[in-house]
């Protein structure tokens, strides 16, 4: 009998791939649905693997559920749907691959997995007649994996731009509103619990990478492989930079942006750029994320909301359970062929940039830097020279460019950190362009 029509004359078996913070919410929210009157979807956790069963957990479940086997839930014909929230690459790729060629649909919150190996899932799911849905691996709470697939399938999308990673935009937060440095405001997101011990997953951009990846796929309906993105993190943005930033009318946050070109192909990119104060995302603070698509009939759409926690991501979760119970997931998202799609170089991408350094406070500096710049075909757009310190004879000099291309900076770069002027180039950033700003 095949899952579907088990479906149909009993309660719908779910197991639990990891019982952790997300796992525990997630099981809660199936025993109180179980509980409720809605006698249409009878939703049971009939499995729940996990690596210590004698660990206390958030959830109050039957003893004889919960194994460390997973041949408890891989082709347990009680168990319809499986959720995996163990994360990371394996054991889970493998347990997802097993379940769907198993004939049992499978629901993740796992963006490594699906960024490095989702199209082999999917295209598994599909030879199997099965639903794979990820709504939860990006953007926590936020739906945009099912707008992506099913809504706004008449559109051809443009750009998909968004605040992705809830650690990171905490600390710069905490770091544009207080003035605070780093160091300091990671050590506070640690004790709050919104990093991890080893932080660098967030704060050197994987983790968006990750989110990034599943996102270009969908959009642009072709593989954006994590080793074309370009990746930066936030641990070289100064408490100094969201100063003069402010002065020059911009906030700093970590973005993850793909773009499609007809000509050049996607440009897909993780870092951290100066944003326009006026524009929405400049106002997306703490945890929370956003993300803006554009297409070519809706124009821009945002998409805005808890990117992270327990019951935001079984919110996701629980919508993909809810969608494939009732057999109206999209089974188009399993059958996409992604078609080619040339890839974008970095070098070539071109936007204006902030750039501080420390200069000896003398006369002549200015010139020898824009003359750099001009060489590079740089042109200045406004400079600040701020925090002169007269006994040590140094100043930190700020310079704001016209647009210019990135494989041009990078060399401009490279040269003014040889002239013995500089002390000490502190700083490049990008400028994200939104309307009609440049």
């Amino acid at each position: 009998m095949s899952s579907s029509a088990r479906m149909d004359v009993r309660s719908i078996g779910i197991g639990l791939l990891g019982l952790g913070v997300v796992g525990s919410a997630v099981a809660k929210a199936i025993i109180e649905r179980h509980r409720s009157t809605d006698p249409n979807i009878p939703l049971r956790v009939a499995s729940a693997v996990v690596r210590d069963p004698s660990r206390k957990r958030g959830v109050d479940l039957d003893p004889s559920t919960v194994s460390t086997n997973i041949e408890s839930i891989i082709a347990n014909p009680e168990v319809d749907i499986v959720v995996e929230l163990m994360g990371g690459e394996d054991p889970a790729f493998g347990y997802m691959a097993s379940a769907l060629k198993a004939g049992q649909h499978v629901v993740t919150a796992n963006k490594e997995v699906m960024a490095k190996r989702g199209s082999e899932l999917l295209a598994i799911a599909a030879e199997n007649n099965v639903q794979l849905c990820y709504e939860a691996s990006v953007a926590g709470g936020i739906p945009i994996i099912g707008p992506l697939i099913n809504d706004l399938t008449a559109n051809k999308i443009q750009s998909v731009r968004g605040i992705i990673n809830g650690t990171t935009n905490f600390i710069l937060t905490k770091m544009a509103h207080e003035g605070a440095d780093f160091d300091d405001v990671l050590s506070e997101a640690q004790a709050l619990g919104y990093a991890e011990a080893d932080p660098s997953a967030d704060v050197d951009g994987f983790d968006a990478l990750y989110k990034l990846s599943v996102l270009a796929r969908l959009a642009f309906h072709t593989e954006v492989p994590l080793d074309v993105i370009h990746r930066e993190g936030i641990r070289e943005v100064h408490a100094k930079d969201f100063r003069y930033a402010s002065e020059l009318g911009y906030t700093i946050k970590l973005l993850a942006v793909a773009q499609a070109n007809s000509d050049s192909g996607v440009l897909a990119r993780v870092h951290p750029a100066l944003i326009p104060l006026e524009v929405p995302m400049a106002s997306v603070n703490g945890v929370l994320n956003a993300v803006e698509v554009e297409g070519d009939l809706v124009g821009s759409l945002w998409f805005q909301g808890p990117g992270a926690g327990p019951n935001p991501t079984a919110s996701a979760v629980m919508g993909d359970i809810l969608r494939i119970a009732r057999g109206s997931s999209s089974v188009r998202s399993n059958s996409t062929t992604p078609e080619p799609f040339e890839i974008a170089a970095m070098t070539d991408h071109v936007c204006q940039y902030y750039l501080r350094l420390t200069a000896s406070d003398r006369p002549g500096v200015l010139a020898s830097v824009a003359k750099i710049l001009g060489d590079a075909d740089i042109s200045i757009n406004s400079v600040l020279q701020k925090d002169t310190d007269i006994e040590n004879g140094h100043a930190d000099l700020v310079i704001m460019t016209h647009p210019a291309r990135e494989s041009n900076m990078q060399s401009a770069v490279s040269s003014i950190k040889e002239l013995d002027t500089v002390l000490r180039f502190d700083s490049l950033l990008r400028v994200e362009t939104y309307g009609d700003r440049t």
